[in-house]
């Protein structure tokens, strides 16, 4: 099972920049044909959160627009930046969004891999939080398929990044959600956004990755004083590969064209 991880495109209006500086949306639509090409495709697609920039009703109408052109499913879940209720309102044809509360769900029928969408996000908040309710329905859920290989899928990372102006705006009880996944082997990944770099650590005794925005890359300073600060460095994405035997692997991928490809290896 071949799985696509893209994250934060920060969508907007047509003609607008994210920040005054970046064309987002033709980042996203890039990192969109690049899966297209992709060879094998893809069984699905995972976008964690932060789909558009300011949770209005234009920018996830460019978004509907620019997800019709994917080839394959798309699984989603809310970041700080989007809004519930216009996140529900865009995703309303899709039979995995719940009704009402937060964006909780499970996709279990897109292939050996079952996806576990875990809503931490607090409405009108740039952090997040592993509620108790929250913490519960996970277990449960990962309760009811014991040995079915599971990714869980959040926004905000549950720990410290060290990176001094993202940790205020994490996922606070990040604990509640180490004990719930200890239980549970099966967990293969937990998968974040967010942060818009690459980052992997263990966690819960699994592994916990986050991804790469498509749009910008938030600068990687670990001074306690550094100022916020972000870099236009090349999009990239995350794939992950799960086989028989094998579990799964995550690759991380660069969006474009380059040199090559020369016969050597």
């Amino acid at each position: 099972m071949l799985i696509a991880h893209l994250s934060d495109p920060h969508v907007r209006p047509e003609g607008e920049l994210y920040q005054g500086v970046v064309d987002s949306n033709a980042q996203f639509a890039a990192a969109i044909a690049h899966v297209n090409a992709l060879d094998p495709q893809p069984d699905l697609v995972l976008l964690s959160g932060d789909l558009v920039d300011h949770g209005r009703a234009d920018e996830y109408a460019m978004l509907t627009l620019m997800l019709a052109d994917l080839a394959m499913p798309v699984l989603a879940i809310p970041g700080n930046h989007d809004e519930r209720r216009a996140f529900r309102t865009a995703f309303t044809a899709q039979s995995w969004l719940p009704a009402n509360g937060p964006i909780n769900y499970v996709a279990d029928t897109l292939g050996p891999v079952r996806i576990v969408a875990l809503d931490v996000t607090l409405p009108g908040l740039h952090h997040g939080v592993v509620s108790e309710e929250g913490a519960a329905w996970l277990d449960r859920v990962l309760a009811a398929e014991p040995t079915r290989p599971t990714i869980v899928m959040m926004h905000q990372p549950p720990f410290d990044t060290g990176i001094p102006y993202m940790d205020p705006y994490a996922c606070c009880e990040g604990q509640r959600l180490a004990a719930v996944v200890a239980r549970h082997p099966q967990v293969e990944r937990i998968l974040c956004g967010h942060v818009h770099r690459v980052m992997q650590m263990r966690f819960g005794g699994t592994t916990l990755c986050t991804a790469p925005s498509t749009t910008t890359a938030i600068a990687l300073q670990l001074r306690p004083d550094a100022m916020p600060a972000s870099h236009i460095e090349p999009p990239a994405m995350l794939l992950h590969h799960w086989q028989e035997g094998t579990g799964l692997i995550t690759h991380v991928v660069p969006i474009g064209t380059f040199p090559g490809p020369y016969p050597f290896a």
